[in-house]
């Protein structure tokens, strides 16, 4: 498909056609630089409250570096709130590493101690925990790394959540984190603004692009963080999903698509959506000429805040969040 008649399809596509995307959210317990309790604890709040609003399953995978503090019994209850509106849990890494520039067995230890505190509270609410999220979506820079690795989580009973749909909510998260630290609840509101905005265009784009890829349209796997910018948005993301008809599942009920067993042998430096990925084995192009682009100012604002000296840690050393 052209990507004039790619665009023309976009605009054309029937908003009543029905689809389903599960829901996942990665950096848990909260996105973002590390925050004082109360604020994380408000933040959490809000967004599993939303979220149980809306009636949406969802999953949120964790970093549980993050748990390193003073106060560390506090931030574990935060993922007992997840478990506890009866979310899913899933291991993100310890610490947020990359597997392009970590040794692999390096890499591997960090994910056995990701799931330390997760699994008993998974346990204890009757569930298993069973679904990674690779950090920065990558995979190995060769298929012996990854193979090694992916080895290890099928020998511990895990599974890749890959993911089909994202709109670069990390980087408009950073920069209305900022806004609100500065007390700027204009720009914050007009950051929000944007990122609906974006979003808006973003997920029908990705519904095109997956009829693209596979002749029809997938189950979506949705990358989403626990920011908040999420939390302060999910009344305005339930509308555009529901404009677009689209209906939050389960995590298990998306992979269950048959897009999923398409075969995913990619390699290399680059963390590769799977859209992309699966488009490279069945030889099919994705549109990207017409993506929409994050706006201009937003990227150079993340960047920006990206170059400058990092927050001051708490008296208790704990890993900020990095994005995706």
């Amino acid at each position: 498909m052209t990507p004039a008649a790619f665009l023309c399809a976009l605009l054309l596509a029937p908003s009543a056609r029905a689809g389903e995307v599960a829901l996942t959210f990665d950096d848990l317990p909260v996105f973002g630089h590390f925050r004082p309790i109360a604020e994380a604890d408000a933040l959490t709040d809000k967004l599993v409250g939303g979220l149980k609003a809306h009636h949406w399953p969802a999953i949120g995978f964790v970093n549980e570096i993050q748990l390193v503090a003073a106060d560390t019994p506090l931030r574990v209850d935060l993922l007992k709130r997840w478990l506890d509106a009866g979310f899913e849990l899933g291991n993100h890494s310890y610490s947020h590493l990359s597997l392009t520039s970590t040794p692999v067995d390096a890499y591997i230890a960090d994910v056995a101690r990701g799931d330390a505190v997760t699994r008993p509270l998974m346990a204890a609410h009757g569930k298993t925990e069973r679904w990674y999220r690779y950090p920065f979506l990558e995979t190995g820079p060769t298929l012996v790394v990854r193979q090694r690795f992916e080895g290890w989580l099928a020998a511990h009973g895990y599974r890749v959540a890959p993911v089909t749909m994202e709109n670069s909510d990390w980087q408009f998260a950073d920069v209305y984190d900022d806004a609100n630290r500065r007390g700027d609840t204009a720009e914050a509101a007009r950051i929000r603004a944007a990122y609906l905005d974006y979003t808006a265009k973003v997920v029908p784009w990705y519904r095109q692009a997956g009829i693209a890829v596979f002749g029809r349209e997938p189950r979506f796997v949705f990358l989403l963080h626990a920011s908040q910018l999420n939390a302060d948005s999910i009344d305005a993301l339930a509308a555009i999903l529901a404009g677009q008809h689209l209906t939050p599942v389960r995590l298990d009920r998306a992979m269950a698509d048959p897009a999923y067993r398409t075969v995913d042998d990619y390699a290399g430096p680059n963390g590769e959506e799977w859209l992309e990925r699966f488009a490279t084995t069945l030889h099919k192009t994705m549109p990207w000429s017409t993506m929409p682009q994050v706006p201009a100012d937003i990227v150079a604002a993340d960047d920006k805040l990206d170059a400058a000296p990092p927050v001051a840690a708490p008296a208790t050393p704990a890993a900020t969040t990095p994005a995706r």
